[in-house]
């Protein structure tokens, strides 16, 4: 467990009282790209909320990032998240807002004071993505694809050590979607830890990387050549 960005034992899942998954073991380890698959709910939005503390674990163990969901306090949620970059299928921006008051209002909320810090940060995480020459352009103004860039700038800000990806390229046209798996790829590639849900089976193909399917109340980990 000693490099292991995320560890679970016999846990249990639910959705309010209704049991969704059960006896789930799982590590993911520093460095590790894990996509996640199964149809439409099958759990996988459940295990993701759990891990990010949006469910609350009941049963099992659970560490995240160094906390222990099983006994987090509801005052350390903040600082779990802040761990953990999230990316969602439908971007979550504030459209009404410019690309830089949506990150400024991050790191803001995260604790960050400096004025010359946060633009600096911003600029950081804008270049990553490739979307710095549209800083101060509206949320609504974007493409789907732009959305998405600047979702994944958005859940760089703080250094994650494990990003969570629930179906990022799901809103997206299939070049659009590569683009977006492309940049993955990348912050793969710098050293991040990825765990990916995605119904997308052309991305799993093209981008060859460890996968869990999430079926019959399960999860366990497939091989490629048996994923379809």
């Amino acid at each position: 467990m000693e490099n292991a960005v995320l560890y679970l034992e016999n846990a249990n899942i639910y959705q309010g009282d209704s049991l969704v998954l059960s006896n789930i073991n799982l590590t993911i380890n520093k460095g590790d790209f894990y996509y996640i698959i199964g149809k439409t709910g099958s759990g996988k939005s459940s295990l993701m909320k759990t891990l990010y503390a949006d469910i609350p674990l009941q049963d099992g163990k659970g560490f995240v990032v160094g906390f222990d969901l099983e006994n987090l306090k509801e005052r350390d949620i903040p600082f779990l998240r802040r761990k953990i970059g999230i990316v969602f299928q439908d971007f979550k921006l504030l459209t009404d807002r410019t690309v830089f008051a949506n990150l400024e209002f991050v790191l803001k909320a995260t604790g960050w004071k400096n004025k010359e810090e946060i633009n600096q940060k911003i600029e950081e995480v804008l270049e990553k993505v490739g979307m710095k020459s549209l800083i101060n352009k509206k949320a609504y103004e974007l493409s789907g694809g732009e959305q998405q860039r600047v979702a994944i700038a958005r859940a760089l800000l703080n250094d994650p050590e494990l990003i969570l990806a629930d179906e990022p390229t799901g809103n997206l046209d299939p070049k659009t979607s590569l683009e977006v798996m492309e940049l993955l790829n990348k912050i793969h590639q710098s050293g991040k830890t990825i765990l990916m849900a995605t119904h997308d089976y052309q991305l799993i193909v093209k981008y060859k990387h460890k996968t869990l399917k999430v079926e019959g109340g399960e999860v366990f980990e497939v091989v490629q050549q048996l994923v379809n």
